[in-house]
């Protein structure tokens, strides 16, 4: 058995009882989750802050499973901090540039929360990001074009929504086959 922690970072939502992140960290053995914050909740230092304290309570190697959101607070994080990371899973990162649906924050107030400009640089660890052909969040053109900047392997899901439990995702078993392709 690994001796790799898994660091579950979820998006804006948080920890969502029925979405994937939640499901699969209740079955690994060496987990742990970005709590959700009580204040500041756009504010991407409080986020990448939440990252950090994590990380520093875990010792030994770590892959990250963000998703959403939680994808942009990664990249920021990594152009932030040099802890070692043996992998990343970057699920359905949505598009700054993008026009979302009313019950999201608008780009332009993540962009006032200091979400943009997104870090371009290459991430220091081997990555997957696994993008929907559909996602209403970003568009696969967008994800393939964050994946060439950040060195990610890219991953098309096909028509999977924004890989929540609004587009019929609870369970995600592709997820462990990512994180074990990482973990190698």
């Amino acid at each position: 058995m690994s001796d790799t922690t898994v660091l579950i970072v979820p998006g804006l939502r948080d920890h969502v009882p029925a979405h994937w992140q939640t499901l699969l960290a209740a079955k690994l053995p060496r987990v742990r989750s970005v709590p959700p914050l009580e204040h500041d909740k756009l504010s991407l230092a409080a986020r990448v802050a939440a990252i950090q304290r994590e990380l520093e309570a875990i010792s030994g190697p770590v892959i990250l499973v963000a998703h959403s959101a939680g994808v942009l607070m990664v990249v920021h994080w990594a152009a932030l901090h040099q802890r070692p990371i043996k992998g990343a899973l970057l699920a359905a990162p949505p598009d700054l540039a993008a026009h979302w649906p009313d019950n999201y924050p608008t780009p332009d107030s993540l962009r006032a929360n200091g979400w943009a400009p997104l870090p371009t640089a290459p991430l220091p660890f081997p990555s997957i990001l696994a993008a929907s052909s559909d996602d209403y969040l970003a568009s696969f053109a967008a994800a393939t074009a964050m994946a060439e900047q950040w060195g990610s392997e890219l991953v098309n899901l096909g028509a999977v929504g924004h890989l929540n439990p609004a587009s019929g995702f609870g369970e995600w078993p592709q997820a462990q086959t990512f994180i074990q392709a990482l973990d190698r």
